[in-house]
């Protein structure tokens, strides 16, 4: 690697990963799609975006809490103390879906 911009991760790099590490990669995919869609995208589109697929989700089973558990772990490093407080509210409001 001679700078980080030609980085390129191996793949399949650790095939022993455990299914909770396995997840928060799958995790971490998903929030580099989602971000690589929405760029330029306003907070409050993000916001009503993020919530109306994840309420979906929820409702057709294919969101569990867990996967949002892992979803705010993901984010809530690379915001700040308003944002993260706010994403753990929407976090826990769609868990009561």
């Amino acid at each position: 690697m001679k700078d980080f911009k030609s980085y390129t991760p191996e793949e399949n790099k650790n095939t022993n990963d455990t299914p909770q590490t396995q997840e928060m990669n799958d995790t971490v995919q998903l929030a580099k799609a989602v971000s690589k869609a929405m760029n330029g995208k306003s907070q409050g589109q993000l916001l009503s975006t993020i919530i109306a697929e994840a309420e979906r989700g929820k409702r057709n089973g294919t969101l569990t809490n867990a996967d949002l558990d892992n979803f705010y772990n993901a984010l809530a490093p690379l915001v700040d103390g308003f944002k993260r407080k706010k994403l753990k509210e929407v976090i826990t409001q769609l868990k009561n879906i």
